[in-house]
């Protein structure tokens, strides 16, 4: 039973900044660069039915590329930091194919996600990391910017169960007009 998300891909280039912010946090649990990515819809663990029309119903998407950037660290989980992100700057067309997304994987009978979308790119997850400990690393590393990025794609992402996330494999990915 394939566990399935929808999602971008980040270039390695930004994946290359990214990773030069892991460390200094103690009780962080740092994804590894190949592994960055940002989550448009997070379809969960269904069978192989579900997962090909999951996949069918995806490539009737037709929105046009987009440019992305990274504009900030922040943490996830208030008094119980949980993980450390990396922010997205708005950006309407990521909103509104993220948005596409969410209506697809409704009609097909999933359960709508129960929060609100905040694109971000997970960095670490915590375990036992201290408030303080996360607003200092913050304080020295959450003014972190990326250049624009062409957003060309995007990718059905499948991964194990596992603890911290990944590996995670492209099952199938789709364009976004030029």
């Amino acid at each position: 039973m394939p566990r399935l998300f929808t999602g971008v891909e980040i270039p390695s280039e930004v994946g290359q900044a990214l990773g030069m912010l892991r460390g200094g946090l103690p009780g962080a649990r740092w994804i590894t660069p190949e592994n960055y990515h940002l989550t448009l819809r997070f379809i969960g663990d269904v069978d192989d039915v579900i997962a090909h029309e999951v996949a069918s119903l995806l490539g009737r998407v037709k929105r046009g590329a987009f440019a992305l950037h990274l504009e900030g660290l922040t943490s996830f989980g208030g008094r119980k930091p949980r993980a450390v992100v990396a922010t997205v700057a708005p950006e309407q067309a990521l909103f509104e194919v993220q948005a596409e997304h969410e209506r697809l994987m409704q009609r097909i009978g999933l359960e709508p996600e129960g929060r609100k979308y905040l694109p971000h790119v997970t960095l670490a997850r915590l375990r036992d990391s201290s408030n303080r400990d996360v607003a200092d690393y913050l304080a020295t590393r959450g003014l972190f910017r990326t250049a624009s990025f062409p957003v060309s794609r995007f990718v059905l992402f499948s991964s194990r169960n596992s603890v911290g996330g990944g590996p995670y494999v492209v099952e199938a990915s789709y364009p976004l007009s030029e």
